[in-house]
C-alpha cells in the first residue's frame, strides 16, 4: 500500500481484508487531505460511489423477502409517471431491468443531469426524461452502464416503504449491521468525523478538489463509509445475508443472495490466460466473473476525487476492499492491490501490479495530453480570426437538459447551462462550424468541442457536443445534447 502511494501518486487510501469469517487486515495509509494532513484509518469515511448500487440492490432484496415486491414487477406499476422511449419498453420494464444496465439507452445517459453537482434536476425529472433519449441498442439485449435508473430504483424503495431512501439504508441495513459510522448522502456530512477529502493529480500535481455534492444520487452512488463498517458488509454478502456472532440474524435471504449474484446481463468475456475467465456479466448491484475456477462478485466506484473497489470471492469466503481519495492513480492503486491480495490466494507468481498500473497511468496521461494539447495549441494559432459572434449568441433548448446560452461577457464568448451552474465556461474558435469550451469547473477533465449548424444566412441554428478528452468520464454525456436556437 506504501509503495503503491507513491507510485500512482494517491494521497490516501484504506484496505480491510476478510477471510473465513474474520477481519485479518483492516489499516488506513496516507492522508485524508494533503492540507490538513491527518492521517488515514481504517475509521476515515470516504465516498464510495458505485459501490452503493449493491446496498440498492440489498434494500430491494429486504422488501422482496417481505413479500412487499416481486423482481418482475413492473416500475410503472410504483411510478405511474415512469416513461421510457417507447411504449413497449415503459409497458415492460421490471425492477430488474432498473439494475442490471440493459435498458437500451446509451452509456451513462443523463448522466449530465447529476455532474458535475450543483445541478438542480430532482429525481421527478428522471420520470419523463428517458423518453427523449434515441436507444443504442434492443432493450434486454445488451449492456451499457447506467446510474439514472438506480435513482428510479431507490424511489422504489421510498414509495414501498414510506421512509426515505437514506432512512431505509440508516434504519434496515447500517443499523442492523452496526456499520455506525457509514451514511448516505451530505445531510449528515457536518455530523460525521474523519471524512477524506479528495484530490486530483490529472495535471501530475496533487491537489485537494471541492467534495462532490451527492444530491439526487444516493441509490446511484451516494454512501460514505470506511473499511472497518465495509468489513462488515462484505461478511453479511459472504454469509448470503447473515450476520452477527452466530450468525443467526438476516438481512436478506439466501434466495436473494443467488439473485443478485446470477448474471442478468452478458458482458463480453475478456481473455485472462492468468485467471482461466470463461464467463462475464452484471447481476444485481454486481459484476460476476470467474477466476480461476472461482466465482467473483465485484464492483468499483468512482467520483470526482474519490475511487473504490471491492471484491468477493465467495466459496474462499474471501473479501476485500479498497478506498482511495485521489482521482487518476486512485483507481489503478484499487486494482493494483486487490489483484496482489488474490494472486496470494491463487498461488500466483509475482505480478508486479503496482508499475503495471503505474505504466498504464503514465500511458493513458500521455495519450490524453498529446490530444488536448493539440486541441488547444490549434486554439492559439487562430486567436486572431474573425467571426460574427452575434450570429451564434442567445438561447439554445434541449429536451432533457434544458437550456445553454451562448453569451459574450467581458469581452469573452461563453456558455453556460441554466440547470447546472457549473457547465459554464469560454469558448475558443476551433475549426470551420467548431468551437472549444474550456469550462470554469476544472475537477475533471471535461472540456468539450460545440459543433453548430447554421441557417443559409449564417446564423446558429443548433449545435451539438462531444468532450474533447479521449478519456473524459463517460457520465459527462454531451453526445446525448441537442440543442435548437429558441431565440
Amino acid at each position: 500500500m506504501e509503495e503503491a502511494l507513491v507510485k500512482l501518486n494517491v494521497a490516501g487510501a484504506s484496505i480491510a481484508v476478510v477471510k473465513d469469517g474474520q477481519v485479518i487486515h483492516q489499516k488506513g495509509y496516507g492522508v485524508a487531505s494533503i492540507t490538513t494532513k491527518e492521517k488515514v484509518t481504517e475509521y476515515t469515511n470516504f465516498q464510495i460511489a458505485s459501490n452503493t448500487k449493491a446496498f440498492t440492490a440489498a434494500a430491494l432484496a429486504i422488501l422482496v423477502d417481505e413479500g412487499k415486491i416481486t423482481w418482475d414487477d413492473k416500475v410503472k406499476d410504483y411510478i405511474p409517471e415512469f416513461k421510457m422511449y417507447n411504449d413497449y419498453v415503459t409497458d415492460n420494464f421490471n425492477i430488474v431491468d432498473l439494475l442490471t444496465h440493459r435498458s437500451g439507452l446509451g452509456l451513462g445517459a443523463g448522466d449530465l443531469t447529476f455532474i458535475p453537482d450543483g445541478a438542480d434536476f430532482t429525481v421527478k425529472d428522471l420520470f419523463g426524461i428517458f423518453q427523449h433519449f434515441k436507444p443504442v441498442s434492443s432493450f434486454r439485449t445488451k449492456y451499457n452502464y447506467d446510474n439514472l435508473l438506480y435513482i428510479i430504483a431507490g424511489e422504489i424503495i421510498a414509495r414501498v416503504s414510506k421512509m426515505s431512501y437514506e432512512e431505509f439504508i440508516q434504519k434496515r441495513i447500517f443499523n442492523p449491521l452496526q456499520m455506525n459510522s457509514s451514511f448516505v448522502g451530505d445531510s449528515n456530512i457536518q455530523d460525521a468525523k474523519n471524512v477524506a477529502a479528495p484530490h486530483s493529480a490529472a495535471t501530475g500535481e496533487l491537489k485537494k478538489i471541492d467534495r462532490f455534492a451527492i444530491g439526487m444520487i444516493g441509490p446511484a452512488g451516494g454512501i460514505y463509509s470506511n473499511v472497518a463498517d465495509m468489513s462488515k458488509w462484505m461478511l453479511t454478502q459472504l454469509n448470503k445475508g447473515r450476520y452477527g456472532d452466530d450468525l443467526k440474524s438476516l438481512l436478506f435471504s439466501s434466495a436473494s443472495s443467488g439473485k443478485m449474484w446470477t448474471i442478468q446481463t452478458v458482458l463480453p468475456n475478456y481473455i485472462s490466460e492468468r485467471y482461466n475467465t470463461q464467463f462475464n456479466g452484471y447481476g444485481l448491484g454486481w459484476v460476476l466473473n470467474d477466476m480461476r475456477g472461482h466465482l467473483t462478485a465485484m464492483h468499483t466506484g468512482g467520483l470526482p476525487g474519490m475511487l473504490s473497489q471491492v471484491m468477493l470471492v465467495p466459496d474462499m469466503k474471501l473479501g476485500i476492499v479498497v478506498l482511495t481519495n485521489t482521482e487518476n492513480g486512485g483507481g489503478g492503486l484499487a486494482f493494483a492491490i486487490t489483484r496482489a491480495i488474490l494472486d496470494s490466494y491463487f498461488g500466483l507468481d509475482d505480478a508486479e501490479w503496482i508499475d503495471n498500473r503505474a505504466r498504464n497511468l503514465s500511458r493513458n496521461i500521455g495519450a490524453t495530453d498529446a490530444v488536448t494539447k493539440e486541441v488547444w495549441a490549434q486554439v492559439d494559432s487562430l486567436s486572431g480570426i474573425k467571426y460574427n459572434r452575434q450570429n451564434l449568441m442567445g438561447m439554445y433548448n434541449d429536451k432533457w437538459f434544458g437550456q445553454m446560452e451562448i453569451y459574450e461577457k467581458n469581452g469573452e464568448l461563453r456558455i453556460r447551462s441554466l440547470r447546472s451552474p457549473k457547465l459554464n465556461g469560454r469558448m475558443f474558435f476551433y475549426d470551420k462550424n467548431t468551437f472549444a469550451v474550456k469550462w470554469d469547473y476544472q475537477d475533471m477533465n471535461c472540456d468539450a468541442f460545440v459543433i453548430f449548424d447554421y441557417s443559409k444566412r449564417g446564423k446558429a441554428q443548433s449545435f451539438k457536443m462531444k468532450g474533447i478528452s479521449p478519456s473524459i468520464d463517460f457520465s459527462f454525456d454531451f453526445q446525448d445534447l441537442d440543442l435548437k436556437r429558441i431565440d
